[in-house]
């Protein structure tokens, strides 16, 4: 494809990705799922001692990107996580008195052996720490083995946990999951690592070494340096086939400094790491992971790439005459330098390549991408990127690229696409919060939860969103009540979940009663206790609502009391469940803004239900086992369980024909205005239009 004037349509390239590489939605679903697998790895992957806790950290491109390209750029969710009784420690340095909140009162310190590879080290058992109860300090004790005295215990890595769907890539453990089920939309690398507080010796040049254009500056440097980095149980690639060296070489990872390094990059920075990633990856050169493989590039080079390029060259050169595609052809060009020489120099770790001889990629990849020049670049990012990034838009617009010869008629398609996202901003922010709503509890029914794993969930949905950790305590208290009900009683790990979830002044209230019923017999309470539960459920789920009613209306209705409703419904509470539910009809019926889902069909929202409901719920997935894991199928929509809720409660209070004749309109409207995508709404709606019906004609 040939352009009059190669210069505008670089400028048409540049300003397209600036408009469409926009900040997240204060709310995405990439980041809800982070938050999700974050907190699922404390039940996931168990440690072998019980007291010990797992510690995760979300890395990789979910924590590292704060820009949101219209094409895919996370392509999977990487979360480390180090125990909390394992700590690692720079050669020589003393062992620490004092340790941050998370660790054990028993940790095993074990020091930094280098090795002839630089960046990867040997873990060799130094010292026992114990906490002094009375002061919260740490007394230490060498680590000697009883025959000589001499530390030669070294820590292996090794494959401890056996999951379905997973898999090793480099030091993660990979778990797929089925992208057409609810489940998840990404796969997620497990990364277990060893902390270390402190700054490697090995990039002690780091911090101090020459800059010329003051990046990073000197408060990101502090910080970078204060959070030392950890440790990963991977080998050189040249050991990985020894099965003893294999096993004891290990990696230092910089993942943490590195997220708060691009975290200061600036957007044009960010969307150059994007497109280069992107560009290398259909070029078929990297294989996504960081130094797999037997010498294939990884995203890893490219960052290195990236990192080395915002430290050595000046802001003038990313910001003045802004050309993303002239700076992808020099980026790319230092690369093919990089391949012809065989070099690829550490950010961090001197004397470190992280390419050499055994890379298969280099002197054919090297001339490909010396080739490439600004004409090149621009045709390939209007056909390969522009061209994807259409095809997500309506029809009208995606055929506009049918023609794009000229400037001109490149300049109106590329508008007409930055429209479109521009425009669609909001409908992401609604999709996410529908899909928070569904892949909460989802998974949270699919573990089992403990006090500690209950902490870590609510501390990660906050960090995306307040609103989600209440809307999980209130998912909590129901699968509380669930157990309560099944084992018919309350047991200390229950009391345990309760105290960290209902753990403020606010809850005191509650705390008592439950301590209160626990107190007597069980057998006498459980209901009760069981109903205390559900209350205070409901009065969650519904301040949820309101909150997200408050913040978010303008972009979803949503009713605030159908929670309630069905709550009053099922204590037999008729007039005040009509009330509310006829209340809740009226908005929704003439809703501008499409409603959210009102309950994911899951065990802890099933005993909500009433029989009837609870059968059309079994009868659907009897007729498809399947229906419960879909996206489309796992929930019943506000409207639907409102009108539902209005038919059984005029049903039960003998209401007048005329008012059932009103809700049989009420139905036929609903079915008309907002045709229902979820199996159990259609058969909800046709229930109760059936006995709204059969009640006018007696």
């Amino acid at each position: 494809m040939a352009h009059e004037c190669d210069v505008d349509v670089s400028k048409i390239v540049t300003t397209f990705l600036l408009n469409t590489c926009r900040l997240p939605s204060r709310i995405s679903s990439r980041d809800i799922q982070a938050a999700v697998f974050c907190a699922m790895i404390t039940t996931t992957h168990p440690l072998e001692d019980e007291e010990a806790e797992q510690i995760p950290l979300i890395t990789g491109s979910v924590a590292e990107f704060y820009v949101e390209p219209m094409l895919p750029h996370v392509g999977d969710i990487d979360v480390m996580y180090h125990g909390s009784h394992l700590l690692a420690t720079p050669r020589g340095h003393p062992p620490p008195t004092e340790l941050p909140a998370e660790f054990h009162n028993y940790v095993k310190v074990y020091e930094i052996i280098d090795t002839r590879f630089p960046g990867y080290v040997h873990l060799r058992l130094r010292y026992l720490l114990t906490e002094c109860s009375d002061y919260g300090k740490y007394k230490y004790t060498e680590y000697k083995k009883p025959d000589d005295g001499v530390h030669y215990t070294y820590l292996l890595h090794y494959d401890q946990y056996d999951h379905k769907r997973e898999s090793r890539h480099g030091p993660a453990t990979v778990i797929e999951y089925n992208r057409d089920l609810l489940l998840c939309v990404h796969s997620v690398d497990y990364v277990s690592c060893l902390r270390c507080l402190l700054w490697p010796l090995q990039a002690a040049g780091w911090p101090a070494r020459q800059r010329n254009y003051v990046w990073p500056d000197s408060a990101t440097l502090d910080r970078v340096v204060s959070d030392g980095c950890d440790v990963v149980g991977v080998a050189h690639r040249q050991c990985r086939q020894d099965k003893r060296t294999g096993r004891c070489q290990w990696r230092l990872s910089f993942s943490r400094a590195e997220i708060v390094l691009k975290n200061t990059w600036m957007p044009v920075q960010q969307i150059v790491y994007h497109l280069l990633r992107y560009f290398v990856k259909t070029h078929e050169l990297t294989d996504c992971a960081v130094n797999s493989g037997a010498g294939t590039l990884s995203n890893y080079h490219i960052k290195t790439l990236m990192l080395w390029a915002c430290e050595l060259k000046p802001r003038s050169w990313w910001t003045e005459n802004l050309n993303l595609v002239r700076i992808s052809v020099e980026l790319l060009r230092t690369l093919s330098v990089w391949l012809t020489d065989t070099r690829c120099p550490h950010y961090f770790v001197n004397n470190c390549n992280l390419l050499d001889n055994s890379f298969n990629v280099g002197s054919v990849a090297s001339k490909q991408l010396m080739s490439i020049d600004e004409a090149y670049l621009i045709t390939w990012f209007i056909n390969n990127y522009i061209r994807q990034c259409a095809q997500l838009c309506p029809d009208n617009v995606s055929l506009l690229f049918d023609d794009v010869s000229t400037s001109m008629k490149l300049q109106n398609a590329v508008s007409e696409v930055v429209c479109w996202r521009l425009n669609t901003s909001l409908d992401c922010l609604r999709q996410a919060i529908e899909f928070a709503e569904s892949f909460i509890p989802s998974n949270v029914s699919e573990v089992s939860l403990t006090a500690h794993s209950c902490v870590c969930w609510m501390n990660e949905l906050a960090k995306v969103d307040q609103r989600f950790s209440v809307y999980f305590s209130g998912i909590v208290l129901l699968k509380v009540a669930c157990k309560v009900s099944e084992n018919g009683g309350f047991n200390d790990e229950l009391m345990h979940i309760l105290s960290k979830v209902l753990g403020s002044r606010h809850n005191f209230n509650l705390c008592c009663g439950v301590l209160s019923l626990c107190n007597c017999n069980v057998e006498l309470n459980t209901s009760e206790l069981v109903e205390l539960l559900l209350k205070s459920a409901v009065e969650r789920l519904t301040t949820y609502r309101q909150l997200i009613a408050r913040d978010f209306g303008f972009v979803v209705m949503v009713v605030t009391t159908d929670f309630e409703a069905l709550y009053a419904y099922k204590r037999g509470d008729y007039q005040q469940c009509l009330q509310l539910s006829t209340q809740n009809v009226h908005p929704l019926l003439y809703a501008v803004h499409m409603p959210l889902p009102v309950i994911p069909i899951y065990p802890m929202f099933i005993q909500l239900f009433d029989d009837d409901l609870v059968s059309l719920t079994a009868l659907t997935m009897i007729i498809d086992p399947e229906w419960i894991l879909h996206t489309d199928g796992a929930a019943i929509d506000q409207l639907t369980l409102s009108l539902y809720l209005m038919t059984q409660c005029q049903l039960k209070l003998r209401q007048s024909v005329t008012s059932l004749a009103q809700t049989l309109d009420y139905i036929k409207i609903a079915q008309i205005r907002h045709p229902c995508k979820h199996t159990l709404d259609q058969l909800t709606l046709k229930l109760i239009e059936r006995k709204a019906y059969r009640a006018t004609q007696h």
